[in-house]
């Protein structure tokens, strides 16, 4: 890919960052750590990798202010809020709110294009990494690759942050890879999440077999601000003075 592409890419992630600041402070409320962990490959998602007959879910749903701010840019007309309603017209494709419910949803539609032989639309589900506790995610990677839904993507926010603590100190999530490969899936594993160029490289992987691909991209909670990077808190907090100030002040916000 092109420098000036990348350049553009970038200028992108740090507009909806701003964008998404904007809105928690306009809604009052913030669910930021997820939503700016997950912005590059949202972007990737939009901008490079999703074709015309797609579908895309959002599992790990606290976070869909970026997304839904990404769907109106679009055209599409969507209510900023946390938590999603099924609204097809408008580009949301199920209702998502409760862990572990996506990748289900998005298993049943990649079996349902299968059998009506529409196996190169494919399905791409983002959960997080605290999904990955639900025995839901497991049960639907044992339909997934019992019935060869190669047209299902799975990608996984591995921020390492769930709630308010981090998944080492409540449940530990390690040897991922090993994980989803013991349940016969394909396993991109990319390092820097928020690399454009490495995204792009984990996304344009192909394997010849017919399992589903899992994509592991290992990310930052509430990338882009700092100061509140890695910290649990900011998976769900107001925005309140000083903190507005240094949000802002990060993301070049006058």
């Amino acid at each position: 890919m092109k420098i000036s592409n990348l350049k553009t890419l970038k200028d992108k992630a740090l507009d909806l960052r701003r964008k998404t600041f904007l809105a928690f402070l306009e809604k009052g409320e913030a669910h930021l750590g997820g939503s700016f962990s997950m912005i590059e490959i949202l972007i990737t998602l939009f901008e490079i990798i999703l074709k015309k007959n797609d579908k895309f879910i959002l599992s790990k749903s606290h976070s869909s202010f970026p997304y839904c701010i990404l769907l109106n840019e679009k055209g599409f007309k969507n209510e900023i809020t946390t938590h999603l309603e099924i609204d097809e017209k408008n580009g949301i494709n199920c209702t998502t709110g409760s862990l572990g419910h996506g990748l289900p949803i998005a298993t049943g539609m990649a079996f349902a294009r299968k059998i009506k032989n529409e196996i190169k639309n494919n399905v791409y589900v983002i959960i997080s990494d605290g999904e990955c506790q639900e025995g839901t995610t497991w049960e639907s990677l044992l339909i997934a690759s019992k019935h060869k839904l190669k047209n299902l993507k799975i990608i996984v926010d591995y921020n390492k942050i769930q709630a308010l603590s981090k998944l080492k100190d409540a449940l530990p999530l390690e040897n991922l890879v090993k994980k989803f490969k013991a349940f016969n899936c394909n396993t991109v594993e990319v390092k820097n999440g928020h690399s454009f160029k490495s995204i792009i490289n984990g996304f344009n992987k192909k394997f010849e077999n017919d399992s589903p691909t899992v994509f592991i991209f290992h990310t930052i909670k509430g990338k882009g601000i700092k100061k509140f990077e890695n910290d649990p808190v900011w998976h769900a907090r107001k925005l309140e003075g000083k903190e507005i100030f240094i949000g802002k002040k990060y993301l070049g916000i006058k």
